[in-house]
């Protein structure tokens, strides 16, 4: 059974860091892409940053020279490195991933259940 866990969210000032993971467990046979999105209030959920075959990409632009992607292999975990994060970061951030479950077969998706990051002083 796969699951897809974020961990590392919490309460940060306006200017600090916070490092997020996602970590997936289970039977893997591989794992193909990974994407961070967020929620805000109100809001549509919204991709943040993605990792995949073609490399990564920060499709939002305030994310950009701030927000860092980044995978461990061996611990099937990718980090999202926040860095001087704004109040507009407070989201609920989730991790999406495609994964193959065996060889041969056609990836699927999987979510993880989020975790809050708020940017308050």
């Amino acid at each position: 059974q796969v699951q897809v866990v974020e961990s590392g969210g919490g309460l940060v000032q306006p200017g600090g860091s916070l490092s997020l993971s996602c970590t997936v467990s289970g039977s893997i046979f591989s794992i193909n892409y990974v994407g961070w999105y967020r929620q805000a209030p109100g809001q549509e959920r919204e991709l943040v940053a993605s990792l995949g075959s073609g490399g990564s990409t920060l499709p939002v632009d305030s994310a950009k020279g701030r927000f860092i992607i980044a995978r461990n292999n061996t611990r099937n975990t990718v980090y999202l490195q926040m860095n001087s994060v704004k109040p507009e970061d407070t989201a609920v951030y989730y991790c999406q991933t495609w994964l193959k479950i065996r060889a041969g077969e056609p990836a699927s998706e999987y979510w993880g259940r989020g975790t809050q990051v708020t940017v308050s002083s």
